[in-house]
């Protein structure tokens, strides 16, 4: 997503200090104070107009007040975000979580409900749910309803031409 979003024209904010690797060949465009957001906001002064990946659970610690929010809530397959994080753990030679598989699953598919059913509630916040297996197969719909949601003045096209199938490895149908 990140990268359709420079694509098309759109500022990101990033610091790239999370290097690219087998995992993300084309890197992870994380900026890592947003990782202390429950502490401080002080990064949001620099977020203005720009795109910055955010965990969901993060969502719920921006300030309420002075800000409005567009969000792309990324969903894919359960199966394959469990897929993806097994074998990224398993290449940086770590163990997974002491919970099996379905309890993961169970947990993640809870705190984003949560997640989710919070985001109604606040008029801070505009969202905009992305199929991630749907944007794989068929970008060009989902370009569209993105750049329209952002305002409409992102390139739709150089947007698609951004999608990579080859990096969609954790597949289960």
């Amino acid at each position: 997503m990140m990268q359709m979003l420079l694509a098309g024209g759109m500022p990101i904010l990033t610091d790239g200090r999370r290097a690219a690797d087998e995992d993300n060949p084309k890197g992870y465009w994380e900026f890592e104070p947003v990782k202390n957001t429950r502490v401080s906001c002080d990064w949001l002064r620099q977020a203005q107009g720009k795109a910055v990946k955010m965990v969901h659970l993060l969502l719920t610690d921006l300030p309420r007040e002075g800000y409005f929010y567009r969000v792309l809530l990324m969903k894919r397959r359960m199966a394959e975000v469990l897929a993806s994080q097994r074998v990224m753990l398993q290449r940086q030679g770590k163990s997974g979580a002491a919970l099996s598989e379905e309890q993961l699953s169970q947990v993640f598919l809870r705190q984003m409900e949560r997640v989710e059913n919070w985001l109604k509630e606040q008029p801070h916040f505009a969202v905009l749910s992305v199929d991630y297996n749907a944007l794989i197969a068929n970008p060009m719909p989902q370009a569209a309803a993105i750049n329209e949601f952002l305002g409409g003045a992102l390139d739709s096209g150089r947007m698609i031409q951004a999608v990579n199938s080859r990096l969609y490895r954790q597949r289960i149908s």
